[in-house]
């Protein structure tokens, strides 16, 4: 499936051992699947040089476009950078150590046609410690009941939006919450929402962040907002 304009957004923070790989693996697809492309990357202030990596790449690589959080947003924040400075027509978000793998967005990519919004799940348990399943399970019963999204998991590594979706949105949540957020007020707007089922690839390089407690809290702080406010 060729597309005729196609952006990347990757939320980063602490990513250095991954995301030159990253930004070459979205290059190489955005090449193969659009007729002109972007890779955009939100770091959140990282501690770690990923900054100064993209900023590198992005001083001789057109497609790629850094952008430089000065205060950590534990998530929410950087993907709402990433996805607002994305200009294309589909745009895709997944995580920054590139889970998803290619022909799995490929294959994606394919359902936008009918629908607005393509997200995934997983098939499999991504992570067997009791902890991490008990707070999705809960999370995403939590997601169902208060705001009717009937989706096996809201945060999964892999959404693919036509710019259509983003544009007037003005967001607020500074946590995982604001994949809720986008899909609450997409719903609201009468978009289409299509699921897709795959495997993601195992993290094998730097560590992931989303469950520190300040994430967890912030998220159902977010969550409470949001609810309020409806």
């Amino acid at each position: 499936m060729k597309v005729k304009s196609l952006s990347f957004a990757f939320p980063m923070y602490n990513e250095a051992e991954n995301i030159e790989e990253t930004i070459r693996r979205a290059s190489e697809l955005g090449q193969e699947l659009a007729e002109d492309y972007e890779i955009v990357v939100a770091d959140d202030a990282s501690t770690d040089g990923s900054g100064d990596i993209v900023d590198r790449i992005a001083a001789t690589d057109s497609h790629v476009k850094s952008i430089r959080l000065k205060v950590n947003t534990r998530f929410g924040g950087a993907l709402n950078a990433a996805l607002m400075a994305a200009t294309k027509d589909i745009i895709v978000y997944t995580d920054s150590d590139f889970p998803a793998k290619e022909e799995d967005i490929k294959k994606a990519l394919e359902f936008l046609d009918g629908s607005d919004i393509v997200t995934a799940y997983s098939l499999v348990i991504k992570d067997a410690s009791l902890k991490r399943i008990v707070m999705s399970k809960v999370y995403n019963f939590l997601v169902r009941a208060f705001f009717g999204l009937k989706l096996r998991d809201i945060n999964s590594g892999l959404k693919i939006y036509k710019k259509r979706v983003l544009q007037g949105l003005e967001l607020k949540s500074q946590s995982p919450f604001i994949d809720v957020e986008i899909f609450a007020e997409a719903a609201r707007r009468g978009f289409k929402i299509r699921q897709y089922g795959l495997i993601f690839e195992l993290r094998t390089k730097g560590s992931s962040t989303i469950s520190r407690l300040s994430v967890v809290a912030r998220t159902f702080w977010d969550m409470l907002v949001y609810r309020l406010s409806r």
